[in-house]
């Protein structure tokens, strides 16, 4: 099965114009008849922000091509005219040279097919055209109206980024980022079960308060247009949950406003409504939550593929198109729906859902674990478990295969978040299971920035500023860091390469024992689990007097129930 997926990975590459057997000079007219189909690219502060990979591709040693050629010279020519006692001995030699020329003959074709995967993603970047100073000029004359939006943009800055500084108040995983919308406050939620809102430009937290949820909290997040004294709020409990907040910096309560039976891991937040968002559980259920209502929450759709219910991880709002939203979970398609049209007597009320060719028939069970549309709404980014990272024209019809593909990650122990960075979504952004933070070019889907952004070895959450180019990340670490392009050079990509190939390595090991998955993972959560059950524990009795379990929940929500032995709950978010 591992190598049915090199295969595949391969004849990808070969589609997208990454095959590295191409001519020189022809690949170099291809790179520039792509840079033209690009349009501008506001990319880099200087001419210094061309990016290659130097590290050559692992060959065969000189020193094992003479072995080699060695033991073929010294290998007889005619094994009649030898004695039959010394026979037996060379056929034993023949049969161990023989093995170990098939060795090094697998060896090559694996590092070929691994050079193959890798195609042009490692190559040269078109020559930036942005610079600094002339965009500089240009704004002190009066003619730079949209110089921040193309700072924010530019290849250049992101090249630069660093980390500033850590944000350190959770005693466990942070789950979940969100700033408001005038970026001035950032919102984070942890397996503490506590939700802290930061002065993030001051390095302070402003505000820390028990979140009301019985385990992990996998978002909080600030509703649009309400003076930043509304959060939503899920969890692993299946909550859906607003907390109100006060001028005075202190949180007046927490009340639950729906209820899945199974973990509820996304928020959708309408962009231009204070009172108004979904949320998308394990139970395959999705709930509109509209707190005007006596009963806020209606449930709008049941998601399944046929008869099947399908548990939902990831759930987002069209921004373009407040009626459309996109849903993600526990099979391989990216399915959306228009609020105002769904019935479930008609392809199960899906609007229309897009996947990747090479996925609908695949014997490997993928699973999608986060979502997101592009500032405009025509672009929808899918993140895969064990998978690449697919992007999808969201005007395309019912069916249609993915534009792009961004691959070298990791994304396996958690259920890991994705995003677009840039005012325009130039970039896209994920965490990995290596530790580090990628960041690929929308366009080329080549990799541009990758930085180490957690020492416990998962980045999970990736919030971009909405004005500055500043990046928000965390993942299994206690903290939250903060990015911004400070740095004097680009990086160097150092090691990226080999990094790439060691993910790409793990990945296939991993598919080929694919049915010890779950055990795995569940194992793994177990223990991390135990392991914050005493502080959890001692925090439950810190909530304020205004903190409540009072239920606003509908008639079809429900309350917590066992979901029985098969039921396996996913990572955190």
């Amino acid at each position: 099965e591992g190598k049915k997926s090199e295969g595949n990975t391969s004849e990808s590459a070969v589609q997208e114009g990454q095959n590295d057997s191409v001519p020189e000079p022809e690949r170099e007219r291809h790179q520039e008849q792509d840079n033209d189909e690009e349009g501008e690219d506001t990319d880099s502060m200087d001419g210094s922000g061309l990016y290659s990979l130097t590290e050559e591709p692992e060959r065969e040693s000189d020193g094992g091509r003479a072995r080699k050629r060695q033991r073929e010279r010294e290998r007889p020519a005619g094994g009649a005219s030898h004695h039959s006692s010394s026979s037996d001995d060379d056929d034993d030699d023949d049969d161990n040279d023989e093995e170990e020329d098939e060795e090094e003959e697998e060896e090559e074709e694996d590092e070929e097919a691994m050079e193959a995967w890798l195609g042009a993603d490692v190559q040269e970047l078109s020559f930036p055209k942005w610079r600094a100073v002339p965009s500089l000029r240009a704004r002190e004359i009066g003619q730079g109206a949209q110089f921040v939006r193309r700072v924010c943009g530019a290849r250049g800055l992101v090249q630069r980024l660093e980390l500033q500084f850590r944000l350190e108040r959770h005693a466990g995983c942070v789950n979940t980022l969100h700033f408001n919308p005038s970026g001035t406050r950032l919102a984070s939620g942890s397996d503490d079960l506590r939700v802290v809102v930061w002065d993030w430009a001051r390095r302070r937290a402003e505000l820390e308060f028990d979140s009301g949820h019985k385990s992990n909290v996998f978002q909080a997040k600030f509703l649009p247009h309400s003076g930043d004294s509304t959060l939503a709020m899920c969890a692993r409990d299946g909550q859906i949950r607003v907390a109100e907040l006060s001028a005075t910096q202190r949180c007046k309560n927490t009340k639950r406003v729906a209820q899945h039976k199974g973990a509820a891991h996304k928020l959708a937040l309408e962009p231009d409504s204070p009172c108004s968002f979904l949320s998308a559980g394990e139970d395959a259920v999705v709930f509109g939550i509209d707190l005007r209502l006596d009963r806020p929450a209606t449930k709008l759709v049941v998601v399944k593929e046929g008869d099947k219910k399908v548990g939902l991880y990831t759930i987002f709002v069209n921004p373009a198109n407040t009626h459309h939203f996109a849903v993600g979970g526990r099979d391989q398609y990216v399915r959306i729906y228009d609020q105002r049209k769904i019935n479930e007597n008609e392809n199960n009320g899906v609007l229309k859902k897009f996947c990747p060719s090479h996925l609908v028939s695949s014997e490997t069970k993928t699973n999608i674990t986060c979502l997101v549309y592009s500032h405009d709404g025509t672009e929808l980014l899918a993140s895969y478990n064990d998978e690449d990272i697919y992007l999808f024209d969201s005007s395309h019809s019912d069916g249609a295969d993915y534009r792009r593909r961004y691959k070298g990650h990791r994304n396996n122990a958690t259920v890991k978040g994705v995003n677009f960075y840039g005012p325009n979504s130039e970039f896209v952004v994920s965490g990995s299971d290596c530790g580090h933070i990628y960041l690929w070019d929308k366009n080329s889907a080549r990799i541009v920035q990758f930085m180490e952004g957690d020492k416990g070895g998962v980045v999970n959450c990736l919030e971009p500023h909405p004005h500055l180019p500043v990046l928000a990340t965390s993942g299994l670490d206690h903290d939250v860091k903060l990015w911004a392009p400070t740095a004097e050079a680009p990086t160097g990509l150092k090691g990226l390469k080999e990094l790439m190939k060691k993910n790409k390595r793990e990945r296939d090991e991993d598919s080929m024992r694919h049915g010890d998955q779950y055990d795995t993972q569940l194992l793994w959560f177990l223990m991390r689990h135990m392991r914050h059950r005493r502080p959890q524990r001692a925090r439950r009795g810190e909530a304020g007097d205004g903190d409540t379990d009072e239920s606003w929940s509908s008639a079809d929500s429900s309350e917590e129930e066992d979901m029985g032995p098969d039921h396996v709950q996913c990572m955190s978010s």
